[in-house]
């Protein structure tokens, strides 16, 4: 049967180029039979369920490794059941974009079936029906609802997608932005096809659960679908070959969200292990289990939002969540606290100097710099912006300022070519950011953006940070007492379970992950606690800061 062509695609270009052909082959990663057996428990595809009045659907069999149990699955239903087999001719549509693909899974399952003891004409029948060669990502997802959605989409590059295809692909998906993996579009087009309550199973790259081109997609599954199930298998021996895929299995299924169930896994979890954390993920009577080769939590409900999804242990995410449920954002209009960022020039070279007599003093702005925190306290080097900025957040007339004037007409070329500058030549000498002149003088928690554990740096009001430093300033909190708490480990926590991770394991303290850290109500706040927290920002002790903050949050301990 072949597939019909939607989206301005004509039928011809179902003939795919052979460079095409290449990459669909070069993308084929194999999955082990143990875990396409595991993935078919974990989305309830079992032969005493009758599965012949069921759908299911492959979107890219490459060489039947997906289709042969399913084959198994569904003939053993079958006769569980006294059903014929081609009551179940309906039951199952896979796609593959190669030919030699198709043939090759149709004459596997054939023989399986023939095997099985069902007659030559209506497993030719089903088979014919059940494999299709065509493109999955083109089909009409609404035409026929699926009950399931199972495999191991293929890792295509996009520069290996013919421009055509790809414009045909962005136009169907509409997920697929950016770099994008193919792999966006194989989830997108699954899960509109399931029907309410239906299930999707892949055994996939993790990236899109965290990076910039995952986000649609992430925001898709958070409108639509319940997350039920991360299971992840980094250094697990998922596949035929070798391969650096960073693979997790997900289940996802059309509905509301309910309760999730997050799992890691060692090098040592194989076929009895999946089978035993299988088992227990169908009726999870503990909330965490702990065994040799895996570890596993159930959370409550998954992580809301197309923001970045966090990456921690179960345990640990079990800790978030709870966290994210009982305690408010640090950035909280209530507290009047607020994240932010500092200064960018686009010119550093001209605009931040040593020299204080560079200008007029009143245009001479104390900058705090990453170098000056590296203690923990300020040890300020004496940098200063030269500053364009009135105290109204206004440009400042040049002719105002003699001093000033000469000294940026003397390095115009170069800031005229910067990109703020073209857009607003009238406006030459600006800075990127505006100056906010009451930041100088708040008292406020400084933060480089990259360190290897979180680093608040209390600048009482002497300083206006450099834009490598974030800080948080606040109308209720003494920043003694939550420079404590955000010294603790258990806020690194957050930053950890969210931000990018660079190499050797810094990471990066920027706005958008200070802002994923909860605080409790500071003024329901024992003082005990809040003097505690207090002295161990003083005497930096990130363990007695941590100590105190687990007795702040009602934590027992931070796990692992």
């Amino acid at each position: 049967m072949e597939t019909e062509a939607l989206f301005g695609l004509p039928a011809s270009a179902l003939v795919l180029p052979k460079a095409l052909q290449e990459a669909v082959r070069h993308g084929e990663v194999f999955t082990r039979r143990w875990v396409v057996e595991t993935i078919l428990d974990l989305v309830g595809y079992k032969e005493e369920v009758d599965l012949a009045g069921l759908r299911m659907v492959e979107p890219a069999c490459g060489q039947g490794a997906f289709l042969s149990p399913i084959a198994t699955r569904l003939s053993a239903s079958c006769r569980n059941h006294g059903r014929s087999l081609l009551d179940a001719i309906d039951a199952v549509r896979a796609f593959d974009l190669v030919e030699s693909n198709v043939v090759h899974s149709r004459a596997i399952i054939s023989a399986q079936l023939l095997e099985a003891g069902w007659s030559a004409p209506e497993v030719e029948k089903v088979v014919s029906s059940w494999v299709n060669h065509g493109d999955f990502l083109l089909q009409k997802t609404n035409a026929h609802p699926a009950d399931f959605v199972v495999g191991n989409p293929p890792y295509i590059r996009l520069e290996d997608v013919p421009e055509g295809r790809m414009k045909a692909y962005r136009k169907a998906c509409t997920t697929m932005n950016g770099r994008s993996d193919i792999y966006i579009g194989f989830y997108e087009t699954g899960l509109r096809s399931l029907k309410r309550g239906g299930k999707l199973g892949f055994i996939c790259a993790d990236r899109w659960m965290r990076n910039q081109y995952g986000r649609d997609l992430r925001k898709l599954v958070a409108r639509d679908y319940s997350m039920d199930l991360v299971l992840t298998m980094h250094d697990v021996n998922a596949f035929e070959e070798q391969v650096s895929a960073y693979p997790a299995i997900t289940v996802v299924s059309r509905g509301d969200q309910d309760a999730a169930i997050v799992a890691d896994t060692t090098a040592a979890f194989d076929e009895k292990a999946a089978r035993e954390f299988g088992l227990w993920a169908a009726k999870p009577v503990e909330d965490f289990v702990e065994r040799p080769s895996y570890h596993t939590a159930r959370l409550p409900h998954w992580f809301p939002g197309e923001d970045s999804w966090p990456s921690a242990s179960p345990a640990r995410l079990a800790m978030l969540e709870e966290l994210n449920d009982r305690f408010p954002l640090l950035e909280d209009e209530a507290t009047g606290t607020r994240v932010g960022i500092g200064v960018a020039t686009g010119a550093d070279k001209i605009f931040i100097t040593q020299d204080r007599d560079t200008a007029e003093p009143e245009r001479m702005l104390p900058l705090a710099m990453v170098k000056d925190t590296k203690s923990g306290e300020i040890n300020w080097g004496g940098s200063h912006l030269v500053n364009p900025w009135d105290s109204q957040g206004q440009l400042v007339d040049l002719t105002d300022y003699p001093k000033l004037a000469a000294y940026f007409r003397r390095h115009r070329q170069t800031l005229s070519t910067r990109y703020v500058a073209v857009k607003q030549p009238a406006r030459w000498y600006k800075t990127i950011d505006k100056v906010d002149p009451r930041l100088t003088k708040r008292p406020k928690l400084l933060f480089p953006d990259l360190k290897l554990t979180i680093h608040p740096v209390l600048d009482e009001g002497r300083l206006y940070p450099h834009h490598n430093l974030y800080y948080i300033v606040s109308n209720t909190w003494d920043l003694r007492v939550l420079g404590g708490l955000l010294l603790s480990k258990v806020a690194e926590a957050f930053v950890e379970a969210y931000a990018v991770k660079m190499r050797g394991g810094t990471l990066r303290f920027q706005a958008q992950y200070l802002r994923k850290i909860r605080v409790p109500d500071p003024a329901e706040m024992r003082e005990e606690v809040r003097s505690a927290l207090a002295k161990a920002f003083d005497e930096r002790d990130v363990k007695a800061a941590t100590d105190a903050a687990l007795r702040a949050y009602g934590l027992d301990r931070l796990p692992d």
